[in-house]
């Protein structure tokens, strides 16, 4: 028998119980998985855009932007591990880029390691030493 194809679907978070399952996979991906301190994990909500990625009506992935004092920075990325290698990161990513406003032009993120060559893909570049941030590895990667 023949496997249907997933529906991959991202969209721009606009009502409670959306940004309600964003934070549910933030929990689980960053709080739970890789140990982030909680009080880390939720600033900043309110300035941000959020988005919340879904394969067959379910939710699997999240991230946001936000506009800081550099530009617009990238963050958040979150897939839930039961759906990694299935394109969500990458959905994502492009999701937030086609949502960024024709004026930014100065976009950014501060990558994981494993994560950096997605974000390459899209023309992010690394910038400067690896440092940590919340017992994780990272760079700061800005977009060409």
């Amino acid at each position: 028998m023949e496997k249907m194809m997933e529906i991959l679907e991202v969209k721009k978070v606009s009502h409670a119980d959306e940004l309600a399952k964003v934070f549910a996979i933030r929990k689980i991906v960053f709080v739970e998985e890789q140990n982030c301190p909680p009080e880390l994990e939720w600033e900043n909500e309110e300035e941000s855009t959020h988005f919340l990625a879904m394969l067959d009506n379910v939710p699997c992935g999240a991230c946001r932007w936000r506009k800081t004092e550099s530009g617009y920075k990238l963050e958040r990325f979150a897939v839930l591990k039961e759906h990694r290698g299935k394109g969500v990161g990458k959905a994502l990513v492009a999701s937030v880029l086609e949502n960024l406003p024709h004026d930014a032009d100065y976009i950014y993120l501060n990558a994981q390691l494993d994560a950096m060559s997605l974000y390459a893909k899209f023309g992010f570049k690394s910038e400067g030493e690896q440092f940590e941030e919340a017992g994780i590895q990272h760079y700061k990667m800005v977009k060409s």
